[in-house]
């Protein structure tokens, strides 16, 4: 019997399952990397996306395809991380603008969705490459149409066919990128986009399938911060504010900006953990505070309240220490772990979903944060490690994001932060080819300020950057100094590599020190000081006059100090500086000019 229409429903049903599928794979995924660096990020990115939107889907009337789309759409916009991310929140908000005007999906629709899925993300990207997820999605999108114009009605068959396209121009990235025939490896990408679709073909032939998704924070996360066992549950046993409350909000109008953040300063005022999120209909709010009353009355001046949800933590802490049997009175101690919402807030304040989370209310300190003097022009960057936050919040950063290669921020994530810094303007320094796309995503969004991103690929780049601003010259003035200053930086990265590969004619063993410049690998081998001196000797060139080094938190100090010195014998005519950056996955980032 054929299937020959998709409801609101069904169409839930294979968005959640591809969406589970892809959350299964996103090891194997990351360990498509090109590079053998132990940071491969595309699955987890991808991942995190579009759980985003997953979340979203479940909260929402899921018979409404208007609505499904909106979450969609919505959810992976904000939570959208790294340019895998990015591209694919795209894919799916093409998607969803053209399913939203139907009621069911046929294949003619289908096809017209895939199609504007394709423009939408070719158009989000400043200078496409073939042989990447957007030429996977590009040749499902072409078969998509030639199965409608030949008049195939049959979804399952349709669906099938697409995947089988999507996979032959998956096995051919290769050739079109030789960066991968080299690593061996198909587009990342790709391989996430395919998983997807499998993903969705499962959900749309099972109705009976598992569609539980998996905690929130299940997420692979690079800083590792989550507790477990007697330690997490000791950790939670000094609760300040009592009750944790969660409702929805049925908007009777769209919040406006300034709304949604006297609301969000309100609640941040009168607990911790604030969870708020919000779209043109409804409000999702979660807060620990010692008055639910007080957080329900101000919460029904925007709307009608449902799903309403308050518990006591401290009688919950209370009942996750011991299992208690409430018939008999006998308990058990207990080995306890986090409680759901406990990782997923820890989660959601990583930023991941479309969420606004305040860190906890530090009373005078976030008032003192909230009287910051208004300016010009101010400054979000990312980096990760402390030594490396330092240095930027010294230079005149106005907000760090704690992130890089192994933890890309999301859209949210800079939108909040740029929202944290009071200026008219507010320079975003990425530092890190993976997360341009979403900070020029977060400049493209709805806000009072205007929003400048500085596509610094590198740490060495937005230090580069950040130290050219000037302050007496307008916005446009800095942000082309900035771009200058950049590129008269080169850069460079040390790690250790996870498989044996060959790139760009140097042959790579696993656990061989690896150094990777602006453009691609400069040196391989057994030591991590000859490896740097080797990878200097093609970075520097006789006008060469500073060389800076970046150590990271697995380099000693003495060690670092010792490199110095060869390297300061071996360039007698340089200044080569040396700074603790903390950095994780990295032994050192250095900068040469």
């Amino acid at each position: 019997m054929e299937n020959n229409a998709i409801n609101a429903s069904t169409l839930c049903r294979m968005f959640l399952s591809g969406a589970k599928r892809l959350d299964t794979k996103k090891e194997w995924i990351n360990e498509l990397n090109v590079f053998p660096v132990p940071d491969g990020d595309t699955g987890t990115n991808m991942t995190m996306t579009i759980m985003s939107a997953a979340r979203e889907v479940l909260s929402t009337d899921q018979s409404d395809m208007e609505k499904v789309c909106k979450c969609i759409s919505s959810g992976s916009l904000r939570g959208a991380r790294g340019n895998s991310g990015v591209i694919l929140s795209q894919l799916l908000r093409g998607f969803t603008k053209v399913a939203r005007e139907y009621d069911t999906l046929t294949v003619p629709v289908l096809a017209d969705c895939m199609d504007k899925a394709v423009e939408t993300a070719y158009k989000a990207v400043m200078k496409p490459k073939e042989g990447t997820i957007l030429t996977v999605a590009k040749g499902a999108a072409q078969r998509a149409r030639e199965l409608s114009d030949a008049d195939e009605t049959d979804l399952e068959a349709f669906i099938t066919q697409v995947i089988e396209s999507a996979e032959e121009v998956l096995e051919r990235t290769p050739e079109m990128l030789p960066v991968l025939k080299q690593a061996g490896v198909v587009d990342s990408g790709g391989q996430g986009l395919v998983e997807v679709l499998k993903g969705a073909l499962t959900g749309l032939k099972d109705k009976s399938a598992d569609l539980t998704l998996a905690p929130a924070g299940a997420e692979k996360e690079a800083s590792g911060v989550y507790a477990s066992g007697k330690a997490a549950a000791i950790d939670t046993a000094n609760i300040k504010y009592v009750y944790c409350t969660e409702f929805i909000i049925l908007l009777e109008a769209p919040f406006s900006k300034k709304q949604e953040k006297e609301f969000k300063t309100f609640l941040e005022s009168i607990g911790d953990s604030t969870v708020l999120v919000a779209d043109e209909e409804l409000c999702k709010v979660h807060i620990h505070s010692n008055d639910p009353g007080l957080v329900i009355q101000r919460a029904l001046s925007y709307g009608e309240l449902s799903n309403m949800k308050i518990d006591n933590m401290k009688m919950e802490h209370r009942e996750r220490l011991f299992d208690i049997n409430y018939e008999t009175g006998d308990y058990t101690e207990l080995d306890v772990e986090i409680s759901g919402m406990d990782a997923e807030l820890r989660a959601l304040n990583k930023g991941e979903g479309a969420v606004k989370m305040s860190a906890p209310s530090k009373g005078a300190d976030t008032r003192k944060e909230q009287e910051k003097p208004h300016k010009a022009m101010g400054f979000v960057t990312v980096c990760a490690g402390e030594g490396l936050k330092e240095i930027f919040l010294s230079l005149g950063a106005d907000e760090v994001i704690s992130g890089g290669q192994t933890m890309n921020p999301s859209t949210a994530d800079i939108m909040d932060a740029v929202d944290r810094v009071n200026a008219d303007t507010v320079f975003v320094l990425p530092n890190n080819k993976n997360i341009i796309l979403a900070a020029e995503q977060a400049s493209k969004m709805e806000s009072e300020k205007t929003i400048l991103v500085v596509p610094s690929a590198t740490i060495p780049q937005g230090i580069a950057a950040i130290l050219n601003y000037a302050e007496d010259s307008d916005a446009d003035e800095n942000a082309e100094a900035m771009k200058e200053a950049i590129a008269s930086v080169k850069s460079g990265e040390v790690t250790i590599a996870i498989r044996d590969t060959e790139i760009d004619g140097t042959k790579i063993k696993k656990n061989d020190y690896m150094a990777i410049g602006d453009s691609g690998i400069l040196a391989a081998g057994r030591k991590l000081d000859s490896v740097i001196l080797d990878m200097l000797k093609k970075m520097t060139d006789e006008e060469t006059s500073l060389i800076s080094l970046y150590y990271g938190e697995e380099v000693t100090e003495d060690d670092a100090l010792s490199l110095q010195k060869k390297i300061a014998k071996t360039y007698p005519e340089a200044d080569v500086e040396l700074q603790p950056g903390g950095q994780p996955v990295y032994h050192y980032l250095l900068s040469v000019e």
